[in-house]
């Protein structure tokens, strides 16, 4: 258990920076000469950080979660509030004005979120977790410029895996992006995506050439805005009722080759990493 002395007043300008209000904690490879803490104790900064999102549950989330549950609908003041308060994009480099923090402190935000309601962890999670580190580790820098600042500002990612018949078997997805000039043109259907009522873009796996098998899986940028993207029906679920799973048609959607994540027929990675 924390001793009390960690959880009273906290010497925050030097542990910690803010971020649009948020607490963003200092890595625990930066210590110089002093020892971080043992991984079974938050540093003080860590300590902060749980503190915020505690109250961020309890004061805005918490009147609000038999509401969302109830009509299936994540409440536009608690999504505001992920951002506003530096709960999304929490990897995102500083130089795309990002807080630059760990990913132990994305459990810490995701724990605490899911303690009071997990759709809304599960919403946090999938920015933090999928979205963000597959752009920071293999965007361009056109693709950084325009995802990342957003992603931790107003924008909200979703991942475009699964499909009717392929599952836990992701690497029979029949999704394909076909080569047309400068451009691929993408037909097929993605289902239970995460996030999907609610996204600005997709990140979404498609075969460019069937006949290569799962070699030919490669990894797209999809705004939700372009021509041929459908975000279908919410499902009815027992649970976590106000994170959306939503099915996803791509009908021969149109994206410029500059839109590739990472290589192509590298999708197979991803997949392997993420299914």
């Amino acid at each position: 258990m924390l001793s009390k002395r960690l959880i009273t007043s906290l010497p925050l300008r030097s542990s910690i920076r803010s971020f649009k209000g948020a607490v963003v904690t200092k890595p625990r490879h930066e210590y110089g000469n002093k020892s971080p803490p043992p991984v079974t104790q938050l540093s003080e900064s860590e300590i902060a950080l749980k503190s915020s999102v505690k109250r961020f549950a309890e004061e805005v989330i918490k009147p609000l979660v038999r509401q969302m549950d109830d009509n299936s609908t994540m409440d536009d003041r608690v999504m505001r509030g992920t951002f506003d308060n530096g709960f999304m994009g929490v990897e995102v480099p500083p130089e795309y004005d990002g807080p630059g923090a760990t990913f132990f402190d994305i459990i810490i935000i995701v724990e605490e979120l899911a303690k009071v309601d997990p759709s809304v962890a599960v919403f946090c999670d999938v920015q933090n977790t999928l979205i963000a580190p597959l752009i920071i580790e293999y965007g361009t820098e056109v693709q950084k410029e325009k995802y990342l600042r957003r992603i931790h500002s107003d924008w909200i990612g979703s991942f475009c895996l699964s499909e009717s018949t392929s599952g836990s078997d992701a690497f029979a997805l029949k999704t394909t992006a076909k080569k047309d000039g400068d451009d691929y043109v993408i037909t097929g259907s993605k289902m239970w995506t995460s996030n999907a009522a609610n996204a600005h873009f997709f990140i979404v796996m498609a075969n460019v050439d069937p006949s290569m098998g799962y070699k030919g899986i490669t990894t797209f940028l999809v705004d939700r805005h372009l021509k041929g993207v459908e975000v279908g029906k919410k499902e009815d679920k027992l649970g976590i009722r106000a994170s959306s799973t939503c099915p996803v048609h791509f009908d021969d959607v149109r994206v410029n080759k500059d839109m590739v994540l990472g290589e192509v027929g590298n999708g197979i990675s991803f997949c392997i990493a993420y299914e």
